[in-house]
């Protein structure tokens, strides 16, 4: 875990970040830059299997470790005293809706942004694909394959393509096992809409995403019962909203959301 915090001024809250598959902490440095210009300190670690963690890479056991994983980041963000907000990417947009149900209200955020959530698959495996790794999961649930993400595809900023490309730490293949927690963790998702806590939610999606199924993302987002909730999509753009071409406007758009409910928070 890893805390950016205000150098100069008084800080208005607290973002915690909670990072996509693949990816680790050193992808943020835009955006934690410009959240502590802005008045925010940030909290972020590595998921496990990504980043600069130990253990099998690509790989998690249950998607409950995420949970784990998180928890701590929270604890962590409360204890400034300040609003915390919670930003989550892609997978982790998926870990960051489901673990408002598996940690202690108290520490829940105060404002939750999901980033082109991991709510269902752009690119859906054929189904004898599908079949083998069921049985894989029980047979072999450590082994490793390709990802299946075409190079490219997260980002049309070819500063972003060009850093990704020499960068040996992302993760390039995942393990059985992970695909399988990931896509019973999408189906729990839509299933357990209703148990979704009654918090400001913002919704950032990529109109052009090549990785996340953006129609799934808008069908959870329909089907969520709570009294503050707005989604913006932002067209042409890519699946990292804040690591594509106009990304300044996205994250000024973020920021006038949680600005205008700071006031709100108790």
């Amino acid at each position: 875990m890893w805390k950016w915090e205000v150098k100069n001024g008084t800080a208005k809250g607290v973002f915690v970040i909670v990072h996509g598959a693949g990816e680790y902490h050193v992808r943020y440095d835009w955006v934690v830059r410009q959240l502590n210009r802005h008045g925010y300190h940030v909290i972020m670690g590595d998921l496990p299997g990504q980043g600069t963690t130990t253990g099998r890479r690509g790989h998690v056991n249950e998607f409950q470790d995420y949970f784990r994983k998180v928890n701590p980041w929270l604890r962590e963000a409360r204890k400034y005293g300040l609003p915390v907000i919670q930003l989550g990417h892609s997978m982790g947009g998926l870990i960051s809706l489901l673990v408002q149900n598996e940690v202690k209200p108290s520490l829940r955020p105060d404002i939750l942004i999901l980033s082109s959530p991991c709510l269902g698959l752009a690119n859906i495996p054929p189904l004898y694909k599908r079949a083998l790794s069921k049985g894989l999961n029980r047979l072999w649930p450590t082994l490793s394959l390709p990802s299946g993400l075409e190079p490219g595809s997260g980002t049309r900023d070819e500063k972003m393509r060009v850093r990704d490309v020499s960068d040996a730490v992302l993760v390039k293949k995942v393990s059985v096992r992970y695909y399988a927690e990931l896509t019973a963790s999408i189906r729990r998702a839509h299933t357990e809409v209703e148990r979704f806590p009654d918090l400001p939610l913002y919704v950032m999606q990529g109109g052009d995403d090549r990785i996340v199924d953006k129609e799934e993302v808008k069908r959870w987002f329909n089907n969520l019962d709570i009294s503050d909730k707005a989604y913006r999509e932002w067209p042409g753009f890519f699946h990292e909203v804040l690591n594509d071409p106009g990304k300044e406007e996205v994250l000024l758009q973020m920021l006038a959301f949680v600005t205008a409910r700071l006031h709100m928070v108790k």
